[in-house]
């Protein structure tokens, strides 16, 4: 154990999805490794934390500004505070990465910065591009979750990384998925069941999952849930109920444990415009669901190896989807693409990748 060394984590906001479960596996591991972590967030969701860690929590002023901004700007307060007072301190930053690396180069402590999802997203422009490469630079360390957000952060903004993916934990989601479902979320027989889970923005894209169904429901027999919640769910619900498709889809609030749902699901679709490493689909993988994904920057394509372990789709074409599930309903060979899939999630070995975390903050003391 690391007694000398106090270990920062930076996640002003906890939301739920793939990037918190990532944050709560990796923080409880790093927690057996170091005998100070100060946990900053200002969030209510830390119960998942191991009880070594100290959370430095602001979340009563939640009750009046809820913002995402707003909880970056009294987490970074809490981190110039602990910097000021804690010498020789790494910080590993989850979120608001720009924020906390400016801060870290200011009070010169050394930061990992792990980016979460492909700046293709976000960085639009030559002036983001040009911040963004700047910024980044000071960073000591960028971890990111795969192989072609490596590359691409290498070739557009000439920065370095070093890539860990997602430590899957395969016992604990094959448990979880045996817990019983109070109601049948899947009500026609012989139907196609498609599951998507993901918050409801415009990075995820349901709209077009939506009007692939609007165009595949009279061609097939076919049902669709969507778990989450998000700003979009008004515009989601709209086109539902202008497109009478109330008896195809369905729309329930994020869980806690969404596997159950997946188990009940014959396909997994992810529509994301943009991802990291989407933990999703892998969790799917080890359920043993047939994998549909757009091929956004980055990630299904590495996770679905081209395609031999699932199929692609072009992002944001909801013609190209309703093809290719078309193309499924058709597969006389789609248990060889799931066994192939499940085969190839070695690569997200728990214990092998949590080590690779542990390893990279050893080269920053």
């Amino acid at each position: 154990m690391y007694k000398d060394i106090k270990l920062i984590i930076f996640m002003p906001s906890i939301e739920g999805g793939g990037v918190e479960k990532n944050l709560f596996i990796i923080s409880n591991y790093l927690s057996l490794k170091f005998k100070k972590i100060i946990f900053i967030t200002s969030s209510f969701s830390t119960k998942k934390l191991n009880k070594r860690i100290r959370v430095v929590n602001i979340n009563f002023l939640n009750n009046w500004i809820s913002s995402r901004l707003f909880k970056i700007f009294i987490s970074s307060l809490s981190l110039i505070f602990f910097i000021k007072k804690n010498k020789n301190t790494v910080i590993l930053s989850f979120q608001a990465n720009v924020f906390a690396i400016l801060i870290s180069y200011f009070f010169k402590s050394k930061i990992i910065a792990r980016l979460n999802s492909s700046p293709t997203g976000w960085v639009k422009n030559n002036f983001k591009k040009i911040l963004f490469k700047k910024i980044y630079s000071l960073a000591d360390t960028i971890i990111v979750n795969s192989k072609d957000f490596k590359q691409e952060l290498k070739s557009k903004f000439k920065l370095n990384s070093s890539c860990i993916y997602n430590p899957l934990d395969k016992k604990n989601i094959m448990k979880k998925s045996k817990e019983k479902i109070n109601k049948k979320i899947f009500k026609k027989k012989n139907s196609i069941k498609i599951i998507n889970i993901g918050r409801l923005v415009d990075q995820k894209d349901q709209i077009t999952l939506l009007k692939s169904i609007n165009f595949l429901k009279k061609k097939l027999n076919i049902e669709l849930v969507i778990i989450g919640q998000g700003e979009n769910k008004k515009i989601l619900e709209n086109y539902i109920q202008q497109n009478s498709l109330h008896q195809y889809v369905k729309i329930i609030n994020f869980r806690e444990n969404p596997y159950p749902f997946i188990k009940a699901s014959d396909i997994f679709v992810l529509s994301s415009k943009y991802e990291g490493l989407p933990n999703v689909i892998l969790e799917a993988m080890v359920l043993k669901k047939f994998i549909i994904s757009s091929d956004c920057p980055t990630g299904p394509k590495e996770i679905l190896e081209n395609g031999k372990n699932g199929i692609l789709f072009k992002t944001g074409s909801y013609k190209d989807l309703s093809k290719k599930i078309l193309y499924y309903k058709k597969m006389k060979f789609k248990k060889n693409k799931i066994k192939k899939a499940f085969k190839a999630l070695h690569k997200y070995d728990y214990n092998k990748n949590l080590k690779l975390y542990l390893n990279e903050i050893r080269k920053s003391i």
